[in-house]
């Protein structure tokens, strides 16, 4: 991390990078407010805290005596709801353009586009399922701990995507992000903690296929358009996320 080291400096970062991930008050910002990099650090802080409210959800669910589908559909609206769906808009869009584009400039411009396409609707509805799926089949081994966890770990992979990876566009997140001194680190560190309570061997098995998965969105990332974005991030974060459910599943047969 760059600059002041003080914790009301670190409390801005927090609050940033709430700001710039969620949809839930993160009060003021005293002072200047700090690079959008800086917060990076802080990015699975603020996926814990969706997740949080996502646990909540489904045990309140259960309590209330829903069945675990329905409450695992309710849990993760309340994931998106919290997040505002910028990282599902980023995987529809990234599928939209990668899949309708054929030069790299007609694909930029797919992503951009407001739109939803077949390629999004299915991407979307794929995700969507596959995790309600995984946090209905999981509500007996703990799926409310594994809602902080994944959402946390996933948005970990996300800060060494802009420290790797050149911006694909001149704006943008992936743009406005990215900068010198990114807290790479610090933010893998959180988020392979976060998958601690899972279990050592549940957290090193996550950790590798949530790195491997926004690993592979990274290098489709880098042939189909040169780089990251904004989209490309949150398709990282949605493709860790489905990895992350997916290795649980396994290790729960």
């Amino acid at each position: 991390m760059t600059g002041d080291r003080g914790p009301a400096r670190r409390l801005d970062e927090a609050r940033l990078a709430l700001m710039l991930l969620t949809r839930l008050p993160a009060g003021r910002i005293e002072g200047p407010v700090p690079p959008m990099s800086a917060s990076t650090w802080a990015w699975p802080l603020a996926g814990a805290v969706v997740g949080a409210i996502a646990a909540f959800v489904l045990g309140l669910a259960l309590v209330l005596g829903l069945p675990a589908p329905a409450a695992a559909i309710l849990a993760l609206a309340a994931l998106i709801l919290a997040s505002g769906a910028m990282h599902e808009d980023g995987l529809a869009d990234l599928a939209d353009g990668f899949g309708g584009g054929v030069t790299r400039e007609r694909k930029l411009e797919i992503m951009r586009d407001s739109r939803v396409g077949s390629y999004g609707v299915i991407a979307l509805v794929l995700s969507l399922g596959f995790r309600a799926a995984a946090i209905a089949a999981l509500v007996p081994d703990g799926a409310g701990w594994a809602l902080v966890a994944i959402a946390a770990a996933s948005r970990a992979t996300m800060p060494a995507a802009l420290a790797l990876m050149p911006a694909a566009r001149a704006d943008g997140l992936g743009r406005a992000a990215a900068g010198a001194g990114m807290p790479v680190l610090p933010a893998l560190a959180i988020g392979i903690a976060a998958l601690l309570p899972l279990g050592v061997f549940p957290a090193i098995a996550l950790s590798l296929a949530i790195a491997l998965a926004a690993l592979a969105v990274g290098a489709l990332a880098l042939r189909q358009i040169g780089g990251q974005t904004g989209d490309v991030l949150g398709a990282m974060q949605q493709s860790g996320e489905i990895a992350g459910w997916a290795v649980l599943l396994a290790l729960a047969v």
